[in-house]
């Protein structure tokens, strides 16, 4: 099969390439080629930038199916597809659970959620904030299945994790439960978490362009139920530590603290469907393991997220405190 991948060089759009070519597909990666560049030698590269509107390297080439990792905007989904026209076969468009509404949801929910109204108002990748971000994938999604129809698929991913994640988010957990001790937690302990693994989420798209599978999936996990306080112990143990989950004030926090949510059935949705289609489920503890690993290897950089740990000595100390 001839994949061209819309993106693919740097965290999802890695994983999808790397089991495209363990699956034997012939792949082709479009993109801006400022990341990744050693990676998959001997893969043709086009060279374009979405956020410019420059996509005049799709206009020649065909292919069985494109995957698009990096449409955020309707002006870049109509600009890839009006370039691509009909040389494509089927059109994977990788979504969010973002583009549901928050209200009114039930746990086990599937892909049939209302859907927050779209917008098409958004011009530039930089000023989509939490307002406009899942709506502008809605209306992405809505160009997708107008422009092909039955040759759509669309897979909406809850929070991804893997190695090379570049948010920070739960490699922030990862890092932090590794060293043990006492862990200050913003939030509730017993709170709902789904993430999905990278790779999973990887083979799901495969899959579905192999099996020319048409509809709407949901690419979330691990395969049973866990809780943020669950997840954290879970990477304790994948690091051979300890921890004391402490509860701190969530005003202590700064807004969107990793997986912190208050949306709880937004962190039950149901992955039926996607499982059914080939969605597999690698074990928390292998995907917190295989995170570390790489977190190490790389030489455990500065986080953008989470607590430094001043500020969480210093939300331990007043928890003590407060304790006697």
């Amino acid at each position: 099969m001839r994949i061209l991948i819309l993106g693919g060089t740097s965290f999802v759009g890695r994983a999808i390439a790397e089991e495209a070519l363990r699956e034997g597909c012939d792949l082709t990666l479009f993109g801006r080629g400022r990341t990744g560049r050693e990676l998959f030698p001997g893969v043709p590269r086009l060279l374009g930038d979405r956020d410019s509107g420059d996509c005049a390297a799709l206009r020649g080439g065909s292919w069985d199916a494109v995957v698009d990792t990096s449409g955020y905007l309707p002006r870049q989904v109509g600009d890839a597809t009006a370039a691509l026209g009909d040389r494509v076969g089927r059109y994977l468009f990788l979504s969010s659970h973002a583009v549901y509404v928050r209200e009114g949801v039930a746990p086990g929910s599937d892909e049939s959620t209302p859907r927050r109204s779209p917008v098409r108002h958004v011009r530039r990748v930089e000023d989509l904030d939490d307002e406009t971000y899942g709506p502008s994938k809605a209306a992405c999604e809505d160009d997708v299945l107008a422009r092909y129809g039955d040759r759509a698929t669309i897979v909406r991913p809850g929070k991804v994790a893997g190695p090379h994640d570049p948010s920070d988010v739960f490699t922030s957990w990862v890092r932090r439960a590794a060293r043990g001790g006492r862990v200050a937690l913003p939030g509730d302990p017993e709170q709902p978490v789904q993430v999905v693994d990278s790779r999973d989420l990887a083979r799901l798209a495969v899959r579905l362009l192999l099996d020319d599978r048409p509809g709407t999936f949901h690419a979330v996990g691990p395969a049973e139920p866990t809780t943020l306080g669950g997840l954290i112990r879970t990477c304790a143990a994948a690091a051979g530590t300890e921890v004391e989950i402490v509860p701190v004030p969530p005003e202590a926090a700064p807004p969107m603290f990793p997986l912190i949510r208050t949306d709880h059935a937004g962190q039950q949705r149901s992955a039926a469907r996607a499982r059914a289609a080939g969605l597999t489920a690698t074990p928390l503890a292998v995907t917190a393991a295989d995170v570390l690993a790489w977190d190490r290897a790389r030489g455990e950089p500065p986080l953008r997220a989470g607590f430094s740990a001043a500020e969480e000595e210093h939300l331990l100390r007043e928890a003590a405190g407060a304790g006697r």
